[in-house]
């Protein structure tokens, strides 16, 4: 089955910027929109962006639009997400989930596979 892996969290500043990146293995990702997800302690898990098959639909959650950008190269199985102007709120457990549905999805429960997850911090 399709799985993912997440990298390229950390500590960062407020007002810095990371690269999340999403690889997947077993299966091309070229049959899968993928979504980020995030949960911070003591809240549910929430969408903040999701992105096409093909990367022609993006979405964002309002809380990080204009902020955070969602991008894909099918040719490598990768999906990133670019997040500037980082804000203490942003600090949670970041996801990236796969789903077969057409389009961009935030629907947790769409999703089939998940990875495993990395911490973003931003503190001072």
């Amino acid at each position: 089955q399709l799985q993912l892996v997440e990298s390229g969290g950390g500590l960062v500043q407020p007002g810095g910027s990371l690269r999340l990146s999403c690889a997947a293995s077993r299966f091309t990702l070229d049959y899968y929109a993928i979504g980020w997800f995030r949960q911070a302690p003591g809240k549910e898990r929430e969408g903040v962006s999701c992105i096409s098959r093909s990367g022609g639909i993006t979405n964002y959650a309002d809380s990080v639009k204009g902020r955070f950008t969602i991008s894909r190269d099918n040719a490598k199985n990768m999906v990133y997400l670019q997040m500037n102007s980082l804000k203490p709120e942003d600090t949670a457990f970041y996801y990236c989930a796969a789903t077969r549905v057409l389009g961009c999805s935030w629907y947790r429960s769409e999703y089939d596979y998940w990875g495993q997850g990395t911490q973003v911090t931003v503190s001072s």
